[in-house]
């Protein structure tokens, strides 16, 4: 990965209006925010900016209003969170752009923060208009981009600004691009990558970048079961994709072209329906009964598993091996998760984690913070995975 520009690179931010992209997109109940994960994870860059005597403006959307202003998108009940988190009063215009802005801004003295509204209020945001750009600068002198989960969006706030204005990464979205860069750009030796998930379809993309980058590819979850069948193993009432067959077939060839050794679930726990505590059994996975549904890997499966994490150096892990939300479909995501967690406390494993389901089942088996790194940010790490350019890191790159 080329060197991206950081807060190191910004020089004295004395008495600069910094505007700081964050991702403040939280769960809300009742007009309370219920997790300030989000939140926390930019207070750092928040406050080492203020500390240094930057006039701090955060940008964030929330929502999907569209292009429309829509009170229950509105970002006011988020200040008193951010407030909370970073210690420090944060005061908050009603709009991003215009006079509101450019007013709240000018009342700004050094180490002050300010909260604009939802920049996604506007259509200019999403269209990444030049002229949006424009209006949003206007209020800024240097550019700090701290939403990595955002950054696979093109837009004014997340791409357009940093062509307009001096821009460096903010201390998470620096953590996470050099947690990346030891996932897959530039990762020690072997690399073993665990993907999971209900469906193939959805990650196509994903495995076919996977299987040209990494010396071992665990398939586990609903996904598995495509393969199965693709390999003339029955599945019975499983979830499967049975018309990507062919795909899988492609997929398992590429994997063998480019030396990249394919870990499919050798057994399997299945059950004739999908709750908790389904009366279940473990069987060979070619001999899975017509009315059973695979539910989760079997014991022998993770034990493979586990031997193959034992000859890797990097562990890149996106998605669960079973239906880990139902007991005791979870043993195969725990078991595996915990035995990462413990190669990564003893300092003979780099792992790096995230998108969707991960982040929850990673939790779930109580190593959320034995890994590397644990990514929240979703779509932006997929893509990442699948090889794609994220717009909002592009457009920080040293030769940018």
């Amino acid at each position: 990965m080329t060197a991206f520009r950081t807060l190191d690179d910004a020089g004295s931010l004395q008495g600069k209006r910094v505007l700081l992209r964050v991702d403040v997109n939280v769960p809300m109940d009742g007009g309370r925010v219920t997790d300030t994960t989000r939140i926390d994870r930019v207070v750092p860059t928040i406050r080492e900016i203020a500390e240094a005597g930057g006039r701090v403006i955060l940008l964030a959307h929330f929502g999907r209003p569209k292009g429309k202003r829509e009170p229950k998108d509105s970002l006011r009940p988020v200040v008193g969170a951010i407030s909370e988190s970073l210690g420090r009063p944060v005061a908050f215009a009603e709009d991003c752009i215009g006079a509101p802005a450019a007013e709240a801004v000018a009342a700004l003295k050094d180490g002050d923060v300010l909260l604009l509204e939802n920049t996604r209020f506007h259509a200019g945001e999403e269209k990444n208009d030049p002229a949006f750009v424009r209006e949003l600068a206007a209020n800024g002198d240097v550019f700090v981009n701290d939403a990595f989960s955002a950054a696979h969006r093109a837009h004014a706030s997340t791409e357009g600004l940093a062509r307009v204005l001096p821009a460096y990464a903010g201390r998470t979205m620096q953590a996470e691009l050099e947690a990346l860069t030891k996932g897959l750009e530039a990762p020690a030796r072997p690399v073993i990558a665990l993907v999971g998930g209900a469906k193939v379809s959805s990650k196509i993309d994903l495995l076919e970048n996977l299987v040209g980058k990494v010396d071992m590819l665990v398939i586990g979850g609903g996904m598995a079961n495509t393969f199965l069948h693709a390999q003339g193993k029955a599945v019975g009432k499983s979830l499967c994709e049975k018309d990507l067959a062919e795909t899988a077939t492609r997929i398992l060839a590429a994997a063998d072209k480019a030396g990249c050794r394919i870990i499919l679930p050798v057994d399997a726990v299945v059950a004739s329906e999908f709750k908790a505590n389904a009366p279940h059994e473990t069987v060979s996975a070619d001999a899975v009964p017509e009315d059973g549904m695979i539910l989760d890997a079997g014991p022998a499966s993770v034990r493979e598993i586990d031997a193959a994490i034992d000859g890797a150096a990097t562990l890149v892990w996106n998605g669960p091996l079973g239906a880990f939300e139902l007991t005791p479909f979870d043993a195969a995501t725990v078991a595996a998760a915990r035995h990462a967690a413990e190669r990564t406390k003893a300092g003979r494993l780099v792992s790096v984690a995230g998108g969707g389901d991960t982040v929850a089942a990673l939790n779930h088996a109580g190593v959320g913070e034995a890994f590397s790194y644990i990514s929240t940010a979703g779509g932006a790490f997929l893509e990442w995975l699948e090889g794609k350019e994220l717009p909002g890191v592009e457009a920080l790159r040293a030769t940018a």
